[in-house]
């Protein structure tokens, strides 16, 4: 975002004038500050939103890795791939940092959880079906109920690839 400000709208500046050669200290601090805060207002971040749902076991095999036992992390945070992010199956694999955000029903998410997934399916056509069609990931049951009350069916979340 560009902002264009006219010369005269400066913060500290009286109106007309245009010389900052001699600007006091104070005027020059309180135009830092109000930079400073302008781009804290203004952060810009790099993470998606959509919507996760969950899924539960059986998990094999998927669309990934097929049988394979050792495509899961230790961690069981894992999950599969909706349309929008599967891309013709290059998701396989990928690594996605998620956190809940929102849900229909308050206090659902889990505050300051962020958990780190590896995409290992794809939720079209996962053997388990997911509590909701159409969302952009769908969380095994460990790593949904890391950040969300398990008992509901959806949440919306920010997912960030790493």
């Amino acid at each position: 975002m560009i902002l264009l400000f006219p010369s005269s709208s400066f913060v500290g500046l009286p109106r007309g004038s245009q010389n900052t050669k001699g600007m006091s200290k104070p005027n020059l601090l309180s135009q830092c500050l109000f930079l400073l805060l302008l781009a804290h207002i203004c952060h810009v971040s790099h993470a998606d939103v959509g919507t996760a749902a969950r899924y539960r076991p059986p998990y094999l095999p998927t669309a990934c890795f097929g049988s394979d036992a050792d495509q899961f992390p230790s961690s069981n945070l894992f999950g599969a791939a909706g349309e929008g992010i599967w891309d013709n199956g290059a998701a396989c694999g990928r690594q996605y940092l998620v956190r809940c955000i929102s849900a229909r029903v308050p206090r659902t998410c889990i505050p300051g959880q962020i958990i780190q997934i590896r995409i290992v399916d794809r939720a079209l056509s996962s053997v388990s079906r997911p509590s909701r069609d159409d969302t952009t990931i769908v969380l095994s049951t460990t790593a949904f109920g890391t950040i969300a009350n398990p008992s509901a069916p959806f949440i919306n979340v920010e997912f960030l690839q790493v």
